[in-house]
């Protein structure tokens, strides 16, 4: 498979190289140039088939000529020691829970896999470091897939605030590979600051930079084979039409099952399940996008106004956008019927949604009887109750039973270094840390 920029058809590349430079030139984001048509390799697959095997046999076919059947096999060893659990809860609708891995959100998925296959990508000769923003979940996130990875160094930025859940003994100073720097700014800081210096070529180049966030391409590409895990699951008791919906804030989930749908999976619609924010709910149904005041709401994670993806998904709507209004449906939902439904499917189902998973379970309620009455509903879940267990407390009265995995996660931890949002001292912290750096 090779990748263009979403400004340009002209330059094709690699997964190596969009993976290891991550960005375009040009400014762009990275997409598949072309994607085939994997039917005949899943559609066989049964619900006896595991998410191990599962990407073992897409992966190499996603990226022929790069990974082989045996450097696939490695890839997928490395990364996963946990898997998606699919829980139909009636005929109307299923959960697809994406928050089995290390750190207890769906991220993990996609994180794990970048970070094995990018080891095995400069296995022989090569570095790399990666450069990252962080909030909330993601940083650990890194932390996890990336500690120990040969020839790796992970750079986390985190904005003005409460760094936690990283463990000590994995920063460089310790003899790890982890260097966590905070920011004197906001997480767009962080953001902007990774792209820029991803942009300074010529130090980029010298420290191998490249970056976990969803601007990686080998990050959200990966996403997409949770969404055939969960179709080979569930095929065999769908009647009517099988839909998909996504929570979405920035985006990047969504378009992975765009990707899973491209590569023929058989399904009917996405919902692209948004809170008050609604950030691509016009521009979805043809309007002109335009940004506006961010609402602070129940479900942070959701809370954007400008999504990272934006050019991801208007590449998709450039190149058919007929279809796409067809395919994916916008719903918005507030923090009332958030919580409402918190509730109800608590004592409907005996299951326990954090508010992001409410949301698109009732995005979910919301559209299907206007799109297909009998069909059936795959709600992600993407992150654990245990990371919402105060508002799930105030609105189902259940105490959330924190995983030992996930205890950590609490712990206050100190950055490396406390910078100011420019660049020189960005990179002056990095050269400073990654030359102390064992690997």
């Amino acid at each position: 498979m090779q990748f263009r920029s979403t400004r340009s058809h002209d330059t094709l590349v690699s997964f190596k190289e969009a993976v290891l430079h991550c960005l375009p030139p040009d400014g762009g984001l990275y997409v598949p140039a072309s994607v085939m048509d994997m039917r005949r390799f899943f559609l066989y697959m049964d619900s006896d088939t595991n998410y191990p095997e599962l990407v073992s046999t897409i992966a190499p076919l996603l990226l022929q000529g790069e990974l082989n059947p045996y450097s696939a096999a490695r890839v997928t060893e490395s990364a996963f020691d946990f898997e998606p659990e699919l829980q139909q809860l009636d005929e109307r609708f299923s959960i697809l829970t994406l928050y089995n891995g290390p750190t207890g959100i769906f991220k993990d998925f996609g994180i794990a896999f970048l970070a094995a296959v990018l080891e095995e990508l400069i296995k022989n000769n090569g570095r790399a470091m990666v450069l990252s923003a962080s909030r909330g979940d993601t940083g650990p996130s890194m932390a996890a897939a990336f500690k120990n990875r040969q020839g790796i160094t992970s750079v986390i930025l985190y904005p003005s605030g409460p760094i936690r859940g990283l463990d000590p003994d994995t920063f460089v100073p310790n003899g790890g590979n982890i260097i966590p720097i905070q920011i004197r700014g906001t997480f767009d800081d962080c953001q902007r600051l990774v792209c820029e210096t991803i942009n300074d070529r010529p130090f980029a180049e010298r420290y191998g930079v490249t970056s976990a966030n969803a601007i990686n391409i080998g990050r959200l590409l990966p996403q997409a084979l949770y969404y055939l895990y969960a179709f080979i699951k569930i095929k065999k008791i769908l009647n009517g039409d099988l839909i998909f919906s996504v929570p979405s804030g920035n985006f990047g989930n969504l378009i992975a099952g765009l990707y899973a749908w491209k590569f023929g999976m058989p399904v009917n619609g996405f919902i692209a399940a948004m809170n008050a924010n609604n950030a691509f709910g016009d521009y979805i149904q043809g309007k002109t996008f335009l940004p506006h005041s961010l609402i602070n709401t129940t479900s942070p994670a959701l809370d954007v106004t400008m999504p990272s993806n934006y050019e991801r998904l208007a590449s998709f709507y450039e190149e058919a956008p007929a279809i796409m209004r067809n395919i994916v449906y916008p719903a918005s939902v507030g923090d009332a019927v958030t919580r409402r439904v918190m509730e109800q499917v608590w004592k409907k189902y005996n299951v326990l949604l954090n508010p992001h998973n409410a949301v698109a379970f009732a995005a979910a309620e919301q559209l299907l009887p206007s799109l297909d009455p009998s069909g059936h509903v795959v709600v992600l879940a993407t992150g654990h109750p245990a990371k919402e267990s105060r508002i799930i407390k105030e609105t189902t009265g259940q105490e959330v039973e924190i995983p030992r995995r996930l205890s950590m996660l609490h712990n206050k931890t100190d950055p490396i270094a406390l910078i100011d949002p420019q660049l020189d001292a960005v990179e002056g912290a990095i050269a400073g840390g990654f030359a102390s750096c064992s690997v």
